[in-house]
């Protein structure tokens, strides 16, 4: 009976050396990343620049793929389904991968399908008014929103989104109802928002050109900390809410992922945060450093995912079970 186990203790030892000389070699080929945006966009931009600066420190090239569609979740779901779990196959990881599990049915798991590996940035979203508006502070509009419940009229970027998700938050915790506005991208937003067709324009950074035309004002932003370009503008944490608001960018790979082979990635893609070429683009897409590893990451999306459930829920938004 001894036998037999001693011959499976050798072959798990065999096959954790196995493992961890694998684990050692890598990445001895080019990495394909998943970015599940079009090439072009703010976000493609900046995973590109990140990729770039995090090649140099694996030794092997980064090879990106677009692969569009879903709000961001069709790239990670393919991944998830054929992937190997080998680290040569990663992908850019939106929060738009948990929501669209809440809205519907998906083929895979936001907590169980991926091993998460690091966020480095986020969006920083907010909240304007037109210059000529009455309401010069969010409080100003918690007050007359509470007398007048309703009356007050918002737009966003669309149904579902984060931006939208992050407003019935907002609302929820200060106990108003606002008046939703869907429109199709934050250039429309912000365009409606210092026209006066909605009173307020939920959408974030993409409004600082038209404030500093003197058409917009800021009244709250989403970050944990107060923007360097925007510093006298209150977050929300400023304002007594006990949250941020803010839209990773990060990476994820299959799951199973060998943690050595996570960790080399881990520290790749982090050191690519002190690039000044990865700088540069951050700032001029008025982006800023949200770093976490990936435990952290796969905690804050999972409490996350069940805050907008409870929201989506509200909404009629959430998939039936």
């Amino acid at each position: 009976m001894k036998k037999p186990a001693c011959l499976l203790a050798l072959g798990l030892m065999f096959t954790a050396l196995a493992g961890s000389a694998v684990a050692q070699e890598y990445p001895n080929r080019p990495i394909t990343l998943i970015i599940p945006w079009v090439a072009g966009g703010p976000t493609d931009i900046v995973v590109r620049a990140m990729a770039e600066s995090a090649q140099k420190h694996l030794g092997q090239p980064i090879l990106i793929e677009n692969k569009a569609g879903g709000g961001g979740s069709v790239g990670p779901a393919q991944m998830a389904a054929t992937a190997k779990s080998d680290g040569y196959t990663i992908t850019q990881m939106p929060d738009a991968v948990y929501r669209v599990q809440l809205m519907q049915k998906t083929t895979y798991d936001a907590q169980t399908d991926f091993t998460y590996i690091v966020a480095l940035s986020g969006y920083a979203f907010g909240v304007t008014v037109p210059t000529n508006s009455p309401f010069k502070t969010w409080q100003d509009v918690v007050a007359y929103a509470k007398a007048n419940p309703g009356k007050v009229t918002y737009g966003s970027t669309g149904a579902g989104g984060s931006v939208h998700i992050g407003m019935e938050r907002i609302q929820k915790y200060s106990g108003i109802k606002l008046t939703h506005v869907p429109f199709k991208g934050s250039a429309e937003v912000n365009v409606a928002t210092a026209g006066g067709h909605v009173m307020l324009g939920a959408s974030g950074s993409s409004a600082k050109p038209l404030a500093d035309a003197g058409k917009l004002r800021f009244i709250q932003i989403w970050t944990r900390k107060r923007l360097q370009m925007l510093p006298d503008v209150p977050t929300l944490r400023d304002l007594g809410y006990p949250f941020e608001i803010e839209g990773p960018i990060g990476f994820a790979g299959p799951k199973g992922m060998d943690p050595q082979i996570v960790a080399k990635l881990h520290d790749a893609f982090k050191a690519s945060l002190d690039d000044p070429k990865v700088q540069e683009v951050m700032t001029k897409l008025e982006l800023f450093p949200a770093y976490m590893n990936g435990a952290d990451y796969k905690k804050m999306l999972a409490e996350n995912m069940e805050i907008e459930r409870a929201i989506l829920t509200d909404l009629g938004m959430a998939k039936k079970d």
